[in-house]
């Protein structure tokens, strides 16, 4: 009996009739199958538990936020298991700590260490489907965590590998991943199958249909994931190995991120050890930073810039500013009016002159390029945030991106 992890998102599950459509889908489902179906919180319930936290404390305590945030998915879990349950199908729900998920200690963005499934396992054996809370776990220290934004992904990516399951689907408002947002491309084309690495790659880079941290764990073990439309029958799009024939299509995809900040720290001493301070101080906040440019060194100083999350900048600034008076640097300047765009393809590396076209297309546009980034699979470009949907309208003309979708 094949085992299937389905995963459900806020928009799938944001009302009592929504959540009678899901237990409907994983009902039409269920017959052959053995299933374990995590959702999210439901619609917008952790931004307004969010908003609560704030407006009672201006710095909330990361402790108490993922304690906080935690019970959205509680309620989450035990409706639809009710749902379920009112159709005649035997079901269960279970937290992150019911179903053994453990993570190590970083509050609200917490890694999953370890998955024990005996008890999910025990659920499945007696004929249950098994409901589990994403997002979160429960650290060595017995303290409720929560996995960061898109973390109800990581778990069933998680959930599917420890599971062995066949296959991890994740269903959400759209119905697959596709070669850039069709809110910004009206003629962007739904993508048959896309590898690990591409994906990953445009999960990292914005494309929001994904957690990244879910990709890099369904590559490091295996996991094929499927991406479907919870209100769409149709095939979505899979995420799975490289095959032959995908490096024939130069670029996959056109990504955009516009919730990105950069931050400058001037004149800076150039020695042995300074970077460390720098980026030391910024870890200490559990930020993490994106790219880094480095100027050359004039006069024995250099400046640093960096991007990172736009809701982390006001952390790394507060930072920064104290580590820029104790080297003697001469201070620090943020741009919150920044925006990320990629173009990712694994043709890349067998197809010269991407980078030249890529800059000669913004060029074009009369585009500015700020900060550049590669890798073996992707170029990123920083840019101006007013810029981002021009840029990436531009981008998926020029590599004609779109023509291998069904590959």
């Amino acid at each position: 009996m094949a085992l299937v992890v389905q995963k459900y998102g806020g928009s799938s599950v944001a009302d009592d009739e929504k959540i009678r459509n899901v237990a409907r889908r994983v009902a039409a489902s269920a017959p052959g199958r053995e299933l374990v179906v995590v959702v999210s919180a439901m619609g917008k319930t952790t931004d307004h538990l969010v908003g609560l936290a704030h407006q009672v404390s201006p710095a909330p305590d990361p402790r108490e936020m993922d304690m906080l945030l935690a019970t959205g998915e509680q309620v989450t879990i035990a409706l639809l298991a009710m749902a379920l349950q009112a159709l005649g199908l035997r079901a269960r729900s279970f937290t992150g700590f019911q179903a053994a998920i453990r993570t190590d200690r970083a509050h609200t963005r917490a890694r999953i260490t370890q998955i024990t499934t005996e008890r999910v396992r025990q659920s499945l054996d007696a004929g249950e489907i098994a409901v589990v809370a994403g997002f979160q776990g429960l650290s060595d220290e017995d303290e409720i965590t929560t996995l960061g934004r898109g973390g109800s992904d990581l778990t069933a990516v998680a959930l599917a590998a420890a599971l062995k399951a066949d296959v991890c689907e994740i269903y959400t408002d759209v119905d697959g991943v596709y070669t850039a947002d069709p809110a910004v491309v009206p003629d962007a084309k739904k993508l048959a199958r896309v590898s690990y690495d591409e994906m990953l790659e445009m999960a990292s880079l914005g494309a929001k249909v994904l957690q990244s941290r879910s990709v890099e764990f369904a590559k490091k073990y295996g996991v094929t994931v499927h991406v479907r439309s919870t209100f769409k029958p149709d095939p979505g799009t899979l995420v799975t190995k490289e095959e032959q024939g995908m490096e024939e299509v130069v670029v996959t995809g056109v990504t955009h991120d516009r919730s990105q900040a950069k931050i400058s720290i001037l004149r800076v001493p150039d020695r042995p050890g300074i970077a460390a301070q720098v980026f030391g101080a910024i870890a200490t906040k559990n930020v993490v930073v994106d790219m880094i440019v480095q100027n050359i060194s004039r006069d024995g100083y250099t400046d640093m810039s960096f991007t990172l999350p736009r809701g982390d900048h006001r952390r790394a600034v507060t930072a920064l500013e104290e580590v820029a008076r104790s080297i003697g640097a001469l201070g620090v300047v943020h741009d919150e009016r920044v925006a990320k765009v990629s173009i990712v393809g694994v043709g890349m590396r067998s197809h010269g002159g991407v980078a030249s076209k890529m800059f000669a297309t913004l060029s074009k546009e009369g585009i500015n390029i700020q900060m550049i980034s590669t890798s073996e699979i992707a170029i990123s470009c920083v840019i101006e945030d007013k810029y981002a949907e021009l840029a990436v309208r531009a981008l998926h003309d020029a590599f004609e991106v779109g023509k291998g979708a069904n590959r």
